[in-house]
């Protein structure tokens, strides 16, 4: 130990530097996992309350099966039956009927402070059935059910809403680990330097260690645990931050600011990733610093 508090003295800008270099790849490591959990849950989540919209013809509306005519009773009726049948009924957990004045009603609730929603009537937006389907991925059966019939404009798979989203956060979290593994090299790289610079800078102790029969592990020891005891203050910080952006962020700032019942991860997950952290960087830093010394005696 006396050995290692001499070459931590000697080398501490070396020192604090693979701490720094370890403490930020490792907070990219622990917040790319705790991204990946998010997106996790936030998919369980919402592609479970996802749901299939059959929206029906306006006057306005030409495209699909519509020719600027209102769809008709006994067509919506048609579509309800359908959605009633044999075929369709065991793959639906619930429906319900949106008419112009209840589409109008949320459509002012979501673009109240959108300029052009005074121009809207009720009349413009489309009537339709909202489907809530007991297993989300079987969606493709209705929309292909209900696509051709008369009166419908279009039957709309929400989960296609969603999954730009989703690419997006998962292109995130890939960045986050690319960036994490960059840096992660580099301070193996910095840590193999350390030790190296610290075994040069007592190359004439080590000279005498060896004349006088001392081992190779013997030798190798206390650089091996100057490389961990550096990397093991960085894992420690990237460990505290990740909890501090869990505490603070996630689930202070992002809890209260986003009033939905979205279940964002909690300290239970950091408190999962920060032992992962600790052990990435304490062994790297042994791995890399064993290989470092032991090259460096071979010379």
């Amino acid at each position: 130990m006396s050995e290692v508090g001499t070459g931590l003295r000697r080398n501490v800008s070396m020192v604090i530097s693979v701490i720094l270099v370890t403490f930020i790849s490792l907070t990219f490591v622990g917040a790319a996992i705790l991204l990946q959990s998010q997106i996790g849950q936030m998919k369980g989540y919402w592609y479970d309350r996802a749901q299939v919209a059959v929206y029906f013809c306006t006057a306005s509306s030409d495209i699909g099966n519509c020719d600027l005519v209102e769809a008709t009773q006994e067509q919506k009726d048609l579509v309800e039956a359908q959605l009633t049948s044999t075929t369709l009924a065991p793959l639906i957990d619930r429906f319900e009927f949106e008419d112009h004045d209840q589409a109008f009603a949320r459509y002012q609730e979501q673009f109240s402070d959108n300029e052009f929603a005074d121009f809207v009537t009720p009349d413009f937006l489309n009537e339709a059935y909202w489907v809530n389907l007991k297993d989300p991925t079987q969606s493709d059966a209705l929309v292909e059910s209900l696509t051709g019939f008369a009166g419908v404009e279009e039957v709309k798979d929400q989960r296609k809403y969603l999954d730009p989203i989703f690419a997006a956060l998962n292109a995130a979290s890939i960045t986050a680990i690319g960036i994490a593994g960059l840096m992660l090299v580099a301070a193996v790289l910095l840590i193999s330097t350390t030790i190296r610079l610290s075994a040069f800078s007592r190359r004439k102790e080590l000279g005498i260690m060896r004349l006088v029969g001392a081992s190779n592990r013997f030798i190798q020891t206390p650089f091996i645990i100057e490389g961990v005891i550096a990397a093991l203050i960085g894992s420690v910080l990237a460990a505290g931050a990740v909890l501090a952006i869990v505490k603070f962020f996630v689930q202070g700032y992002l809890g209260s600011t986003i009033q939905t019942t979205t279940a964002f991860i909690g300290m239970g997950d950091a408190l999962l990733v920060a032992p992962i952290l600790i052990g990435i960087g304490v062994v790297l830093a042994a791995a890399s610093a064993s290989v470092a010394i032991s090259r460096y005696l071979k010379v």
